[in-house]
């Protein structure tokens, strides 16, 4: 009798997902249906699989979903967040256990004492980061507490960027996931964070402008800006205690500061629309944000406002974007200044099609041990086959696919609304992804806190 898995969503971080589950549908006797709205876009080596079935399915159509998932052992979401939702109140109804990529929200937090009476398991924020980021974490945080250790510092950042080799423009930076979320990232309410006991906050506007620095052996340094709320996990890591709490997206050096001219100039704005935005010009949206000046180009506008010198590398990263050509024109009507800056840069920083991308992951634990201050760094670096198949793609859908086939399996049996923080979870999952080559490298180094300068003191 053949085990059914319902993945909704066939969407870019699908690809290794749903080769995990077709590669192994012999052995672990699967069958596996895809429900997408635009099914013709799954690859025919999906399609034709004798174990896959793909089928038409807007998620809105009530009847089609519920009858979609009855059918179904086991239902992994990839689609929007915002979607997930209506998914887990059928399974809720139906009796189906769920696993997706998403952090969860409120409305499925509030299901939590259902699922558990009826002993299911919600499986939530199972990708990458987030992911990847809390069982690795939890895995080296747990061996230090079992072994009498106390954390007093984790840091953690996650980026999604371009490979070495194809890294090809001045921003060294391309996109590997939606591009929207990078336009809007840091917008909603200042970075929250504690450092050395204190409370820190970083408005919008300064993001961009404190970072930290950090090497990756092999691949150069990096730096990170703080996530908006370091502190969410906090509780679910048992990091009570902890002195210092920061975790951050990584770019390599250089990308914030250029990005803060953005944030200055108003081009990452979502909250308003422009009214003739069809037809203009790449050079007159630039022109949007300057102040009027009879004489002055839009060049030497943009250089006064922004206190950029001639001899600034920033100036040649805002060149290569085409910010001030005249002849490119924004096809979006009623846009706001966000989405126009992104459909600009999806002009250069779209992925070729044997671009490599490379998802690049680091940590910082200290900790006290029998009265020593010492530091763990761990650090994962993947990349990428090509612009299908994904480093993104690889570690989001893979801890996806091997978490639903544990939950099959009965190898993940603890009920609940939750993320993968227990041993149960992260043990098995982290063995099984370095088969697939994602792995961490740990080194213990010196610990240093904030104030090198008392080390040894």
């Amino acid at each position: 009798m053949l085990r059914k898995i319902l993945v909704l969503g066939a969407g870019k971080s699908t690809s290794y997902l749903l080769d995990y589950f077709l590669d192994k549908s012999i052995t672990e006797k699967l069958h596996l249906t895809i429900g997408d709205i635009h099914p013709e876009g799954i690859p025919s080596s999906v399609k034709d699989h004798p174990n896959c079935t793909v089928i038409h399915l807007d998620i809105l159509k009530n009847d089609d979903r519920k009858k979609a998932i009855k059918n179904s052992d086991i239902v992994v979401s990839m689609l929007p967040a915002r979607f997930h939702i209506q998914v887990a109140e059928d399974c809720v109804e139906l009796n189906k256990n769920l696993v997706t990529a998403s952090y969860i929200s409120n409305e499925i937090q509030a299901l939590d004492e259902t699922v558990r009476k009826k002993g299911l398991i919600f499986m939530n924020e199972i990708g990458l980061d987030p992911g990847i980021d809390h069982m690795s974490a939890m895995q080296v945080i747990d061996q230090i507490t079992e072994q009498g250790g106390k954390i007093i510092l984790f840091e953690s950042f996650t980026g999604g960027l371009v490979a070495p080799e194809s890294d090809n423009n001045l921003w060294n930076y391309k996109f590997t996931w939606n591009p929207r979320n990078v336009v809007l990232a840091g917008q909603g309410g200042a970075a929250k964070f504690i450092q050395e006991g204190t409370y820190k906050y970083i408005p919008y506007h300064k993001l961009f402008r404190r970072t930290e620095f950090f090497e990756i052996e092999g691949y150069g340094k990096f730096e990170g800006y703080a996530n908006r709320d370091s502190l969410k996990y906090r509780e679910a890591y048992g990091l009570q205690d902890a002195l210092t709490l920061y975790r951050g997206t990584m770019r390599r050096v250089g990308f914030s500061k250029a990005w803060n001219m953005f944030v200055q100039l108003g081009m990452t704005d979502d909250s308003y629309t422009i009214e003739n935005s069809k037809g203009m010009s790449y050079r007159e949206f630039t022109n949007l944000f300057l102040p009027y000046s009879p004489t002055d180009s839009v060049e030497l506008k943009l250089r006064h406002y922004l206190k950029i010198d001639q001899d600034d590398s920033k100036w040649e990263m805002l060149s290569e974007l085409n910010l001030f050509d005249s002849k490119k024109t924004i096809p979006l009507d009623h846009a706001t200044p966000a989405q126009i800056l992104q459909l600009i840069l999806e002009d250069s920083w779209t992925l070729d099609e044997d671009d490599k991308d490379m998802i690049v992951m680091y940590h910082k634990f200290g900790y006290e041990l029998h009265g020593k201050k010492l530091q763990i760094d761990s650090n994962m670096v993947v990349i990428g086959e090509n612009r299908f198949h994904t480093a993104m793609a690889r570690t989001v859908g893979l801890p996806v696919a091997i978490a639903t086939l544990l939950i099959l399996n009965g190898k993940i049996k603890t009920p609940g609304v939750q993320i993968p923080i227990s041993k149960e979870v992260y043990d098995p999952i982290l063995k099984e992804l370095k088969n697939y080559g994602i792995n961490f490298k740990e080194y213990e180094v010196p610990y240093l806190g904030y104030n090198p300068d008392s080390v040894g003191n």
